[in-house]
């Protein structure tokens, strides 16, 4: 950086020197000014004029400026192109500072630490994550700087990925150079990724961290011990990193919840996607259509919307609380009077949890105070409203201890006016009558208005001037305007101001003793406003733990109302949750792809896997609905276990421990591997983790290689699960050799998805049924699709030519290309990889003794199968 000897550019460097790695906005009056590589960066990416500053003899310095009422919008650019960006403000009054103003980086703006709305998605948490790595374990700390949430996971390493990509964060932090995190294969694509020195990350400075950060003696306090050492050097590098990104300080953080390995079911970035629950496979404008939340989600505050997110991304393995959660779900449903109530209430509430914890880290404004006092008056009539439903399940832990924070509410809203400004200094922000000092303030000001038209009115009859007239502007403040037809009646005490085309301005001693007046009552005003205000933040800002638990509660409300809502919508039915291994399901239908239909063309399907059966490989045609069926058994057990009721007309679940689902198949470029190498190593990842609790959903393996290799994997893998792992496993597949393993496997069972054949074409339906299918009706499908006649009338000439049926006529040259007439080429016929349907010639085969025949019984033998062999090609 260029030495420049100007104080401002010596201060400037001083500050950007403590933030290398952020983008320095330095206020500058009305703007906020970026230099050297900052401005470069800044025009660059927003599409402002680089421009330049003098440096008193030095070389000039790019400049780049953005002006303050405007920044929020430069600034969420900056921040969702991945920059850090630290805000220095002018940390004294400017009119009274001697010499240079005083300034200071009052915060840094991060993608995962944001306060403002414009920088947050309302449906999702936005995590700032830390991670390390300890010797068999992992430990994510999680936190939401806009809520105050407080995360610490920890997780085996194979479960580590799952459950940093549930907690979805935008920012993470590692040490610098940490190879064991790389070896971790974490979805990182898209977040922030900042590294920190290692001894941040030490576990006793994460215990003080914590400890500090809570104001207790140790952390046993908060359930960690000896065996959380992960989480707790993660948890201490995140807190020590949040108090250099905010020098105030992070008040509102709540204290952590702990998990560990079994708590909830992990699910990879795989199975997410596959099961499309939060994001689309189609992508477009409205990320949510077409997935599981975009059909559970009729919550009406962005807590409860968040909420109903974490629920489905990290369902329940433990019984009890799965079915404390459908408790409280069936008497709401049983409940409609109630829940109807609740949702008028619900209509009014704002986000809670982010308005109180802009409210203690002292960022919120008048207007956002006021919607946080309308949100929370709405919480007494809320409690009552949901009291009919009774205290089944979480509904004992929402109406148990119920606080609708009267309190907070009523000071908030009988001291803010019923629309206060967005800025102080903008307009009122109190009601009359709320302090003395202000009260009198206003009057002087307000007084001061009809003192204008009495001065306009005195001086128009001493001076003799109707034209006459007193102004205001910000430059000249209040001054006298006489035209210039009148300048003869002008007073000798008239001093000029301001001379313009037409007219002349002036003042008088009087006016400028009045303009002192005015003028003072008005600074004053703002700055008694201020006062007040920052009094009144502060009171609201002690509640803040009340505050994070009301808004907890009321989020688990709406989540609660918002399944019983769909459930009765929909027709869903309460799942039986059980500890065992049984998996029935009862006319279930897929919650997505039947909200794209009409009701009475969806067909529901019937799907038993036990100790008995626990295997099914399902054949059928292409759009037989063979994916459809997988997909909504994983999304039936998913819901389940998340709380909600399900797509069926009965459903017995037991628990799972794991879902794991394969789904076609994309390359990865940015990785090097191949469409068939990224279905290899997600086949490979659940061979490796699925466990006997498991349910293991495979649509297609082996399709992106040769056929007998393929056929060859797929078969190999089917044993895999059936022997070694023993987990529930649905396998949709063309691959019809694969039915052959019924006679092995004990516990497979096969199943195809029927059609019925109608004159030239087919029709799919959509039913399950035992049997596997011997066809698959690739052709048909093709001809659905517009492939042309001659193309589809080829087609079933070379597939009766591949099936055998042709291999005479072919090996005489009879089939010949529909479209040129070539005749193809000969070639042998070549048995199944599997075997082939019944021969004469192999079944006399199968009965053959070879050590009890004589050679002259042998000669026989192999007269009889030629002679078969070629009756039957003649056939």
């Amino acid at each position: 950086m260029t030495r420049v000897a100007t104080p401002l550019m010596q201060q400037y460097q001083q500050i950007k020197s403590r933030h290398a790695n952020a983008i320095l906005m330095f206020r500058m009056g009305d703007f906020y000014e970026m230099f050297f590589d900052d401005a470069e960066v800044a025009s660059r990416e927003l599409g402002l004029t680089l421009t330049s500053r003098n440096n008193g003899g030095a070389a000039d310095v790019p400049l780049a400026g953005v002006p303050v009422k405007a920044v929020s919008e430069y600034l969420r650019r900056l921040v969702q192109k991945g920059y850090r960006v630290a805000i220095c403000e002018q940390v004294e009054d400017p009119r009274l500072a001697k010499g240079l103003v005083r300034r200071e980086v009052i915060e840094t703006v991060t993608p995962g630490a944001a306060f403002a709305d414009d920088l947050l998605e309302g449906e999702r948490h936005n995590f700032l994550c830390a991670i390390h790595v300890g010797e068999t374990t992992v430990g994510l700390a999680a936190v939401d700087v806009s809520t105050g949430a407080f995360r610490l996971v920890l997780a085996d390493r194979r479960d580590a990925p799952p459950a940093l990509a549930r907690l979805g964060p935008r920012e993470v932090l590692v040490r610098r150079d940490d190879r064991l995190v790389t070896d971790l294969a974490l979805p990182l694509d898209g977040v922030l990724l900042t590294e920190r020195d290692g001894w941040e990350f030490d576990a006793a400075l994460g215990r003080e961290e914590l400890a500090r950060q809570f104001g207790l003696h140790s952390v046993d306090g908060l359930g960690l011990d000896s065996g959380h050492e992960p989480v707790i050097a993660a948890a201490g590098a995140v807190i020590r990193y949040l108090r250099e990104l905010q020098p105030a300080g992070v008040p509102h953080l709540m204290r952590p919840t702990v998990e560990t390995t079994g708590d909830t079911m992990p699910l990879d970035e795989m199975t997410r996607r596959n099961l499309e629950l939060v994001e689309s496979l189609r992508g477009g404008t409205d990320a949510r259509a077409g997935t599981l939340v975009g059909v559970l989600d009729r919550t009406r505050t962005p807590m409860g919307a968040r909420l109903l997110r974490e629920w489905l991304l990290a369902p329940l393995v433990s019984p009890s609380g799965i079915n404390r959660r459908l408790d409280a779900v069936a008497a709401l449903v049983a409940n409609p009077v109630a829940r109807a109530a609740a949702a008028v209430e619900l209509d009014g509430v704002r986000d809670v949890e982010r308005l109180a914890a802009r409210t203690a880290a002292g960022r919120v404004n008048p207007r956002e105070l006021r919607g946080l006092g309308e949100s929370l008056i709405r919480l007494q009539p809320l409690g009552t409203a949901i009291t009919p439903a009774g205290r089944a399940g979480l509904l004992a832990d929402v109406v148990d201890g119920w606080d609708p924070c009267t309190d907070v509410a009523s000071d908030i809203l009988q001291h803010l006016v019923d629309r206060p400004a967005a800025t102080l200094g903008d307009g009122d922000v109190f009601v009359p009558g709320v302090d003395r000092e202000l009260d009198g303030l206003r009057a002087l000001r307000d007084g001061g208005k009809d003192g204008i038209a009495g001065i306009q009115t005195s001086e128009r009859q001493r001076t003799g001037i109707s034209s006459l007239k007193v102004g205001y502007n910000r430059v000249f403040g209040y001054f006298i305007e006489v035209t210039n037809a009148n300048r003869h009646l002008i007073p000798s005490d008239y001093q000029r101001r301001q001379t313009l085309t037409g007219a002349e301005r002036f003042v008088t001693p009087a006016l400028k003793e009045f303009e002192e007046k005015v003028l003072g009552a008005t600074e004053r005003i703002d700055q008694r406003e201020r006062e007040l205000f920052e009094n009144l933040r502060q009171r609201v800002a002690a509640a803040t733990p009340r505050l994070q638990i009301a808004a907890g509660r009321v989020a688990m409300i709406d989540v609660l109302a918002s399944f019983a809502q769909v459930a009765e919508v929909e027709g869903y039915c309460r799942p039986v949750i059980e500890d065992g291994f049984d998996i029935e399901i009862t006319g279930g239908r897929h919650p997505v792809v039947e909200r794209m239909m009409p009701r009475d063309r969806f067909i529901p399907n019937d799907v038993r896997l036990t100790n008995e059966q626990r295997m099914i490989i399902l054949t059928g045609p292409n759009m037989a609905g063979k994916s459809t069926v997988l997909r909504q058994v994983g999304l039936i057990v998913l819901m389940a276990q998340a709380g909600s009721c399900v797509p069926a007309t009965g459903a017995r679940i037991g628990v799972v421990d794991r879902l794991f689902t394969r789904v076609g198949a994309s390359d990865n470029l940015v990785r090097g591997q191949s469409t068939f190498m990224v279905e290899m190593a997600e086949t490979s990842a659940i061979l490796n983790m699925a466990t006997p609790r498991s349910l293991v959903l495979l649509d297609e393996i082996g399709r992106g290689t040769s056929t007998y290799d393929g056929v060859s994997i797929a078969w190999a893998v089917s044993e895999h699960l059936h022997d070694r792992v023993g987990c529930k496993t649905m396998f949709a597949t063309h691959y019809h050799e694969l039915t052959q393993l019924a006679d092995e496997l004990p516990a497979l069972r096969n199943f195809n998805v029927g059609v019925r054949e109608v004159d030239d074409g087919i029709v799919f339906l959509h039913r399950m049924q035992p049997g596997g299918a011997d066809r698959s009706y690739g052709i048909e499908v093709g001809r659905l699709a517009g492939l042309p006649p001659n193309v589809i009338d080829r087609a079933r000439a070379v597939l009766r030519l591949l099936e055998g049926e042709q291999l005479a006529a072919a090996l005489a040259g009879d089939v010949t290309r529909a479209d040129e007439g070539v005749r193809p080429a000969a070639r042998p016929e070549q048995l199944g990889l599997f075997g082939v349907g019944s021969h004469p010639a192999l079944e006399r085969l199968r009965v053959l003794d070879p050590e009890r025949m004589t050679p002259f019984d042998a000669l026989q033998v192999l007269d009889e199968l030629v002679r078969l062999s070629r009756t039957e090609g003649r056939a």
